[in-house]
Order: structure tokens, then C-alpha cells, then sequence
């Protein structure tokens, strides 16, 4: 219990400091994650002349399971239905815009000088936009309920899950410290039926055990069993040879499909802004002014990268998806920033010993800029829409019309098409039960009948 009176007073010291930081924050409008960042700045180790953070190990570990609590709310927030909803053209824009922008990060670390695992954790870091700013810009600008917002919602959604793939991979290429073409696509594949299997035992034990407990689960009782189903999954992901943050997202993805989804998400949403803060807190406390002076270069490239990378290759997968040219000009111009993933996969590459400790810095600096022009690039959407009108041919711009009119008179599916789907939707899942069935009676039941008998 030795530990316990300095925890206490970090703990006490970081939520002050982020209590007040954000209180500014939201007095001057800006985001409330900025300010976390700032007072994690404030408390760290590199400002000499206010009170500092003693035990840093145990706030780590406060911020890991503030990690698992921000993926867990996020599956929470993700589920089928609403992707089915935003369907093929938000699927299609974010596929272009993630390959795009991944690859060019890459680039840009390599034409830098970097190492190759800062490039491709650099490229990791860009996958992503930040729902949160996004959101809150949308809500400032009174433009919720226009039509691009639920192709940009659909993107965020689609995003998020590619990236937590995509963490996966950044993992299984840390440890070999190579890209190998095979054990790549071993480790999706292995991926892949883990997702499914655990998907399909989720999907039909969980809700189940919720609706016969349903009478037995006060508030109290759901949020305990929330909790402890998504660390059980933490814990399973973990063995496995998953990342904790895949786990956590999973879990609430499962129970996100449950009659319980609203009640949970709202009893477990001050356990993930207590964590949550945490671990923003400790993202600042690794800020080191003199890095991101040394750094000032790498950030102004990367930022431009988000700014105008994430511009065009949005507004081209949404014209690729069959939106019109006015909408993927306003869904590009809302997604050039960089999200909360980029500290996250930052802080991955950092506890795997593979990227350097500047990655933090660049993404901070990178994130604090992109935050501040996300409101007047949405706002200014419009007038880049009249003056690509101006300056293209009139053909182009005819050509883009007719092709996005073209696109969604055909979103209607036959039904075969349907038919189609339900078959190869039972074939799947009848392989993956057996496949599962398979691979246990490998592990368990094989050594028992291997033994010799005496």
C-alpha cells in the first residue's frame, strides 16, 4: 500500500488541472481533448516550475485501461445495423480515403528520412479523423441534419473499424520488424475468424443471458457485468494474441446489438470520461517542447498531408461512391483532421519498443492545428464548391452529375441478390462454428488421445 498516497495525489493533481484546463476550453469553444492534452503538458515532466506527476508507472496503467474504456464506448457507438445504413457509399469513400492517406503518411516518414517503423506507424496515425471534433463542428454550425453529415457519420464508422484492423497488423508487423506478404495475410485470416467466431458466440449467448437476467439486472448489476465482459474480453483477445484495444471494441460491438445498448453505453460513460481523461492527460505528459521545436518541420509536412491528402481523397472516394460533386466536396473538407486513434496507435508503437518517441509530439502538434481549421474548412465548403465550378469544364462537371445520378438509381437490390446473401451469410456461419469446433478438438481433445496407454 505503499503506492497509494502518491497515486492519490497524482490522481488529484491530474484532475484539478484537467478539470480547469477544460472549464477554458469550453469557455473559448474549443475541444475538451485539447485541453486534457494541456494539462497533461502542465503536469508532466518536462515543465519544472509547477507541481509534477511522482508515480508515472501507475498512471500508465490508469491510461491503458482509459485505452480499453474509449474502444469499449466505441463499439458501444458502432453496431450492424448502423452500418448497413450508411451502407456501400460511406464503405467505399472511407476504403479510398484510408488507402490514400496510409500510403502517403508512409511516404512522406520515408522521403523524411525516417526509419521504416515511424513511416508505417506514421501512416497508421493519418488513418483516422476525429469523430468528437467532427461532431462538435457540426453542431456548432447548425448543419446536422444535412444530407453530406450522414455520409461523413458513415466514413467516422467505417473508419474506426478499419483502423482497429489495422492496429492489429501494426502489431503483427512490429514483432517480425518487417512487412512479409505472408505473415500478413496469416495474421488476417487468423483475424478473421477470431472476429467472426467471436461475433457469432457473442451475438447469440450474450443477449440472451441479458434477457433472462433481465428482471435480476439493476443499474448497478448491468454496469458491474458490462465491465466485467468487456475486460473478460480484454483478457480472452489478449491470450489469443490480439491487442487489448481489439477486445474491448469487440465486447461493446457485441453488446451494442443488444436491447441493453442505450442503458449500458449511459452507465459506463462516466467510467470511460474518468479513464479517458486519464489517458489524455498522460498523452501530454509526454510532450517535450524542445521535440516539437526540433520537430517543427515534420509537422508542418504532416499537417499539410491531412489538410489537402485527406481533402482529395475523400472528395474522390465519395465521387467514386456516387455522391454528387457538392456533397463530396463538403464530406472532404469535414474529415481533414487527424482523431484521437493517431495518440493511440502513437502510444502502440512507443509500448512495442518499435517507433521513436517523437511520433507523439508530431501527432499532438498535428492534431492541435487540424482541430482549430475543422470548423472553417466545413464552413468553408461551399465557396470551394463554386470554385471548382468556375475553373472545371463544363463537361467534366456534366459527366460527374450524370454518373452520380447514374450510381444511385441502382442502389435497389434484386432479390436474388438477397437470396444470395442469405445463403452465403448460413454457409459462413455453419463453416465458422465447425471450423471452431475443429481447431478445439486440436487443442484439448487430441493430446488427451495421443497419450500412450500403459
Amino acid at each position: 500500500m505503499g503506492h497509494l498516497p502518491g497515486l492519490i495525489t497524482d490522481l488529484a493533481l491530474i484532475l484539478m488541472t484537467g478539470a480547469i484546463t477544460t472549464l477554458l476550453f469550453r469557455k473559448i469553444k474549443q475541444p475538451l481533448v485539447l485541453g486534457y492534452i494541456i494539462a497533461g503538458f502542465i503536469v508532466g515532466p518536462y515543465i519544472s516550475f509547477t507541481p509534477s506527476v511522482t508515480d508515472i508507472d501507475n498512471v500508465e496503467t490508469l491510461a491503458e485501461i482509459g485505452v480499453i474504456f474509449l474502444l469499449f464506448s466505441l463499439g458501444l457507438e458502432f453496431s450492424f445495423r448502423k452500418l448497413k445504413r450508411v451502407g456501400g457509399p460511406a464503405s467505399i469513400t472511407a476504403i479510398v480515403e484510408i488507402i490514400v492517406i496510409t500510403l502517403s503518411g508512409y511516404l512522406l516518414g520515408t522521403w523524411m528520412g525516417w526509419s521504416l517503423m515511424d513511416s508505417v506507424f506514421l501512416g497508421g496515425m493519418l488513418a483516422s479523423s476525429s469523430t468528437t471534433i467532427i461532431i462538435k463542428a457540426f453542431d456548432e454550425l447548425k448543419i446536422k441534419t444535412q444530407h453530406f453529415t450522414r455520409i461523413v457519420v458513415g466514413v467516422l464508422i467505417v473508419e474506426d473499424i478499419v483502423v482497429i484492423m489495422l492496429m492489429v497488423l501494426l502489431s503483427t508487423i512490429s514483432v517480425t520488424q518487417e512487412i512479409e506478404g505472408m505473415e500478413t495475410l496469416l495474421s488476417i485470416l487468423k483475424l478473421g475468424f477470431f472476429l467472426i467466431l467471436w461475433f457469432l458466440a457473442g451475438i447469440f449467448l450474450i443477449p440472451t443471458l441479458l434477457k433472462k437476467a433481465k428482471k435480476l439486472l439493476d443499474e448497478e448489476t448491468l454496469l458491474i457485468l458490462s465491465i466485467g465482459l468487456c475486460l473478460g474480453m480484454v483478457v480472452l483477445a489478449t491470450q489469443v494474441g490480439f491487442s487489448a484495444e481489439l477486445g474491448a471494441f469487440i465486447m461493446g460491438s457485441i453488446l451494442a446489438e443488444t436491447t441493453s445498448a442505450e442503458k449500458i453505453e449511459h452507465l459506463t460513460k462516466p467510467v470511460k470520461d474518468l479513464f479517458g481523461a486519464v489517458f489524455f492527460v498522460s498523452v501530454g505528459m509526454m510532450i517535450d517542447p524542445a521535440t516539437i521545436i526540433e520537430y517543427i518541420g515534420p509537422i508542418f509536412w504532416v499537417t499539410l498531408l491531412v489538410l489537402f491528402g485527406k481533402l482529395i481523397s475523400t472528395s474522390v472516394g465519395a465521387i467514386i461512391s456516387g455522391q454528387p460533386l457538392k456533397q463530396s466536396v463538403q464530406v472532404g473538407m469535414s474529415m481533414a483532421q487527424v482523431g484521437e486513434f493517431a495518440f493511440i496507435v502513437a502510444s502502440l508503437g512507443i509500448s512495442l519498443g518499435v517507433t521513436s518517441d517523437f511520433l507523439f509530439p508530431v501527432a499532438v502538434g498535428v492534431s492541435a492545428i487540424t482541430t482549430f481549421t475543422t470548423p472553417y474548412m466545413i464552413k468553408f465548403s461551399p465557396r470551394l464548391y463554386e470554385y471548382l465550378l468556375r475553373i472545371l469544364p463544363v463537361r467534366w462537371v456534366s459527366a460527374l452529375n450524370n454518373y452520380s445520378s447514374g450510381t444511385q438509381e441502382i442502389q435497389v437490390k434484386s432479390n436474388w441478390k438477397s437470396i444470395l446473401n442469405r445463403y452465403i451469410t448460413n454457409v459462413l456461419t455453419n463453416g465458422m462454428i465447425t471450423l471452431a469446433i475443429f481447431f478445439i478438438s486440436l487443442e484439448f481433445f487430441m493430446p488427451f488421445f495421443a497419450k500412450p496407454y500403459p
